[in-house]
C-alpha cells in the first residue's frame, strides 16, 4: 500500500526522475581515479562513503583543525540541511532536515553519539547536548540527515551526529596550542603524548570567554582519554570523556529589530541567568574477528548534572536535573562479499531526576503572577529500562545493484516517582486563581512504549566512481520524561504517543580526482508530534511535512585553489489544523516557525605552498517566520569569515581568524513570544590568534 506522505509531495516524483536520468548525465564525464573516503556511522565499521546508501557527511580532521570552532555552530555550517541556531554562550538549538524545534516535543529529535554510543539516555535529552562532547578535538564528525538505520533507535528522528574521537597510534596528531582574541577570550589545548606509537592518548581543552554581551562570559573545560590493549585475538579500547561548563547566560533582547540597535544589542536583560553543567562518560570498545563472524561490544556508563535559570520564562524558575545510566551495545556481523548481515541488541538502564523551583514572585500581569507561583514546582525521579534487538542486511545482486533492509524493535519503560504533592497546586497545597496553577504533578506511575522501525535501501553503481541511491525509512522518538511528568494547567495525565517520521530519500553521489558532488532529495511526513492545545496541555496529534533538496560539492579548481559549496532548499509545513486559544492557530500548508527555506555555505581555500593557507567562508540563512500563523518574520542574514595560517617553523604555526568580516548586525536566533519580538544578537567582527606547536 502506498504511504500517505508520498501522495502529498511532488518531491518523490522529481527525485525518481532525477535518479533515472542521472546515469545518462554522469556518463558524459570521463571516469577519473576514485578517491576512497571511509565512514563508520552507517555500519559501526569502516566502509567507503561512496557505497553508503543514503546521505552521510563527514567533517575530517583537517577541517576540524582548520576551523577550530569556538561554538559547534561554526563547524556544522559546512553540512547541508543542518542549522545549529546559536544561543547564549555554548547553548544551541538544532535543526537537521527540520525547523529549529522549541517548546513541547523539541527535545530528543536528534541522536548525538560519541564513538557510536548515545551520550544520554533515550528519555532524558538536553537540547544543548553537543556542548557535552569534546568536538573541538574530534578525529572526525559524521552526520546522517533524516532517520537513521536499524542500528540506531529512539531519537534518530530527524538526524544523527556521531563524533568520532581520536584513537591511539600513528594516525593521531599531538599538539599544544594557545589562543587569544576579542572579548577577553583565551583557550589552551593539548593532545598528548608526543610519542606517536603510544597505546594511550589524552586531549585537554580549556576556554575562557569574556562574552560580547554584558555579564555573559563562560568557562568551559573538556577532556578525552583512551587506552588500547591487544588481548590475544581481540582488541579492547577504553575511553573516558569529561566536560564542565560554568556560564553566565544572556537573555533575549526584546523589541522589533532590536538586534540592529547598537544601544541594546550588547546588553543583557537577564544578568542573573546562569548555567552550570557537567558530564562524564566511560566506555569500552571490544572487537574480535572470527573466521565467519565479527563481534563488537560497547559497554558504557554515564553521568550528568545541570543547574540553570530559565530566564526565558516569566518568574525565571530554577531547574536542576541529572542522571546516572549504563548500557551495552552488542553487534555481530557476518557474511561474504556479496551478502553482509548485522544483528545485535542494545540494552540500557538509567536513573534520572528533575527539580524545578522559583525563589521569588512572578512579575507581570495578574494572570502570570497568580498562575506561576513562588516555591517548588516539580520534584521527581524516573528509572528507565530499554532493550532493542535489530537486524540489517545488505545483498549485492550484481556488480551494480545492492539492496539493503533493516528492522529494529525498540522497547522502553519508565518508572516515575513523584516527590511532591500530586495535582495542580502550590507546593503547600493551596490553589491558584485564574483556573489553576500552571504547574501540575501527576501521581507516580509506569509507562511503556514499543516502536518498530523498518528501513529499505537501494544503491546502483553508475560508474566506478558514481552511485545512485534511494531509501525508505521510519524514525521514531519515545516521549521524553519532561513531556510525560512535567505537566501544566491542571493536566493530570499526559496521554502521549511516540513521535514518528516516514521518510523517502533519493540521490546521486560522485567522487572523482578533482571534484565530487552529492545531491539528495527528500520527503518526510511526521506524525504525533507535540503541540500546545487550547487548555495549555502538551498533546500529540500534530503533523508536518518536510521536503527539500541538498547539495554538497567540492572542486579542486587549481593545484592551489579549492572550492566547497553546501546548499539546501527545503519547505517545512504544518499538516494539521488546530486552534490553541492560549497559543496559536495551526493551519495546514503554513510554514513551521523558525524554518528557513534556504541554508548555504561557500568556502574558497588558497594553499599556494606548505607555509601559507587562506580560507574565506560565506554563509547565509534565508528568512523565516517566527510564529505558527506566519505573521512575524526574520529577514535572514549572511556573513563572511576569514582564516589564515602561516607556518613559522617546522613545529610552529600561527592561525588568524577574523569572524563576521563586515561586522554585520545579525540575530543568531529570532523569536516572537509573549506579544513581542525577541532576539539573541549575533557576535560582531572578532579577531582571534592561535599559536600551535606540533612536534
Amino acid at each position: 500500500m502506498r504511504s500517505n506522505f508520498l501522495q502529498h509531495s511532488r518531491i518523490p516524483c522529481l527525485a525518481m526522475l532525477f535518479v533515472v536520468a542521472a546515469p545518462v548525465a554522469l556518463a558524459q564525464f570521463p571516469a577519473d581515479e576514485t578517491i576512497t573516503e571511509l565512514v563508520v556511522t552507517s555500519q559501526r565499521r569502516e566502509q567507503p562513503r561512496l557505497m553508503h546508501a543514503g546521505n552521510i557527511d563527514r567533517l575530517d580532521t583537517t577541517t576540524i583543525s582548520d576551523v577550530q570552532h569556538h561554538h559547534i555552530h561554526e563547524l556544522l555550517t559546512r553540512v547541508p540541511g543542518v542549522w545549529l541556531s546559536r544561543a547564549s554562550g555554548q547553548e544551541h538549538l538544532t535543526a537537521i532536515r527540520s525547523p529549529v524545534l522549541t517548546g513541547g516535543g523539541s527535545c530528543g529529535a536528534f541522536l548525538f553519539l560519541e564513538d557510536g554510543i548515545p551520550i544520554r539516555p533515550a528519555g532524558f535529552c538536553n537540547v544543548n547536548s553537543l556542548f557535552e562532547i569534546d568536538t573541538e578535538q574530534a578525529e572526525s564528525i559524521e552526520v546522517i540527515r533524516g532517520p537513521g538505520n536499524a542500528l540506531y533507535g529512539s531519537n534518530a528522528l530527524h538526524g544523527i551526529i556521531n563524533v568520532l574521537m581520536p584513537m591511539p597510534g600513528p594516525g593521531r596528531a599531538p599538539l599544544a596550542s594557545l589562543e587569544i582574541g576579542a572579548n577577553a577570550f583565551y583557550r589552551a589545548r593539548a593532545d598528548l603524548p608526543f610519542q606517536m606509537e603510544s597505546p594511550w592518548l589524552a586531549s585537554i581543552v580549556y576556554a575562557d570567554d569574556g562574552g560580547f554581551r554584558d555579564d555573559a562570559g563562560h568557562q568551559q573545560g573538556k577532556m578525552h582519554a583512551k587506552r588500547d590493549w591487544e588481548l590475544n585475538d581481540s582488541k579492547l579500547t577504553v575511553g573516558f570523556t569529561a566536560t564542565d561548563l560554568d556560564q553566565d547566560t544572556a537573555g533575549y533582547i526584546p523589541g522589533k529589530n532590536a538586534y540592529r540597535d547598537s544601544a541594546v544589542n550588547r546588553s543583557n536583560p537577564s544578568p542573573e541567568a546562569f548555567r552550570e553543567a557537567s558530564s562524564q562518560r566511560l566506555y569500552g570498545i571490544w572487537t574480535r574477528e572470527f573466521e565467519r563472524i565479527d563481534l563488537d561490544l560497547r559497554p558504557y556508563a554515564r553521568h550528568s548534572d545541570m543547574r540553570f535559570l530559565q530566564h526565558f520564562l516569566p518568574g525565571q524558575p530554577l531547574e536542576e536535573n541529572g542522571h546516572v545510566s549504563a548500557g551495552l551495545i552488542a553487534t555481530a556481523s557476518f557474511g561474504e562479499t556479496n551478502h553482509r548481515t548485522i544483528i545485535g541488541f542494545d540494552v540500557e538502564w538509567s536513573d534520572m531526576f528533575l527539580q524545578q523551583s522559583q525563589d521569588g514572585p512572578t512579575e507581570g500581569s495578574p494572570f502570570l503572577v497568580e498562575t506561576r507561583p513562588q516555591g517548588a514546582h516539580y520534584d521527581f525521579d524516573v528509572t528507565s529500562f530499554g532493550v532493542a534487538p535489530y537486524i540489517q542486511t545488505d545483498y549485492r545482486v550484481n556488480d551494480q545493484l545492492t539492496i539493503g533492509a533493516g528492522l529494529r524493535v525498540d522497547y522502553l519503560r519508565y518508572d516515575y516517582n513523584n516527590g511532591m504533592l500530586t495535582g495542580n497546586t502550590r507546593d503547600d497545597g493551596s490553589l491558584c486563581g485564574f483556573g489553576g496553577c500552571l504547574y501540575s504533578r501527576p501521581a507516580s506511575r509506569k509507562d511503556e512504549f514499543t516502536n518498530v522501525a523498518p528501513k529499505l535501501s537501494l544503491s546502483y553503481r553508475l560508474r566506478e566512481s558514481s552511485i545512485a541511491f534511494a531509501t525508505l525509512s521510519r524514525g521514531f522518538r519515545a516521549p521524553q520524561t519532561t513531556e510525560l511528568y512535567r505537566l501544566q494547567s491542571g493536566q493530570q495525565l499526559a496521554d502521549l504517543d511516540s513521535e514518528r517520521v516516514d521518510a523517502l530519500e533519493v540521490g546521486v553521489r560522485t567522487k572523482r580526482q578533482e571534484w565530487s558532488i552529492d545531491i539528495a532529495l527528500f520527503a518526510m511526513k511526521k506524525h504525533d508530534s507535540i503541540f500546545r492545545d487550547a487548555e495549555g496541555f502538551n498533546v500529540t496529534g500534530a503533523r508536518s511535512t518536510h521536503r527539500g533538496v541538498e547539495i554538497a560539492a567540492d572542486w579542486q579548481l587549481h593545484s592551489d585553489w579549492f572550492l566547497a559549496v553546501d546548499a539546501t532548499y527545503a519547505r517545512h509545513t504544518y499538516d494539521f489544523n488546530a486552534v490553541a486559544l492560549r497559543g496559536e492557530t495551526f493551519s495546514a500548508g503554513r510554514d513551521v516557525d523558525t524554518a528557513p527555506h534556504w541554508l548555504s555555505s561557500i568556502e574558497l581555500q588558497y594553499v599556494p605552498n606548505d607555509t601559507v593557507d587562506i580560507g574565506l567562508q560565506w554563509t547565509a540563512i534565508g528568512r523565516y517566520y517566527l510564529d505558527a500563523e506566519n505573521q512575524f518574520r526574520y529577514p535572514g542574514h549572511s556573513i563572511a569569515n576569514l582564516r589564515t595560517g602561516v607556518r613559522l617553523s617546522s613545529a610552529l604555526r600561527l592561525i588568524l581568524r577574523l569572524n563576521n568580516v563586515t561586522d554585520r548586525d545579525i540575530a543568531d536566533r529570532a523569536d516572537y513570544a509573549f506579544g513581542n519580538y525577541r532576539y539573541f544578537p549575533g557576535r560582531g567582527r572578532e579577531l582571534f590568534a592561535e599559536l600551535r606547536y606540533t612536534p
